[in-house]
């Protein structure tokens, strides 16, 4: 916990400072979430196609899941989602021809969650 999942097209991948993004994000976590930094995980998964409306080009789609254990509260979950897609500006450099469609949202874990370390 957290777990962190980022959906992002390719069309943004060399625009989009990843490593940078999740460090950033991991701090903004702790900060608002009170999580724990070492419990902070997140992947990246690239999606080829995207498309919006009826076009298929000229997009780039970035969408954050933090999935956190139960407990926080909504206002708490919404600063997190904002402070995730103010982050998130900070991260993906404008690309010619692109309108960037980034989002964010913040859920509980199901009660069934759970892990074990190595």
């Amino acid at each position: 916990m957290p777990q962190i999942t980022v959906d992002y097209s390719t069309s943004l991948s060399d625009a989009f400072d990843r490593q940078g993004f999740a460090v950033a994000l991991h701090a903004v976590v702790v900060e608002t979430a009170a999580a724990r930094i070492e419990a902070c995980k997140t992947r990246f998964r690239p999606a080829e196609d995207v498309v919006v409306g009826a076009e298929t080009t000229g997009h780039g789609l970035v969408h954050v899941t933090l999935a956190l254990l139960a407990g926080r509260s909504d206002k708490t979950k919404r600063l997190l989602t904002e402070r995730t897609l103010e982050v998130l500006r900070a991260h993906v450099k404008p690309v010619d021809g692109v309108a960037l469609h980034a989002s964010a949202e913040v859920r509980d874990l199901d009660a069934s969650y759970q892990k074990f370390v190595d």
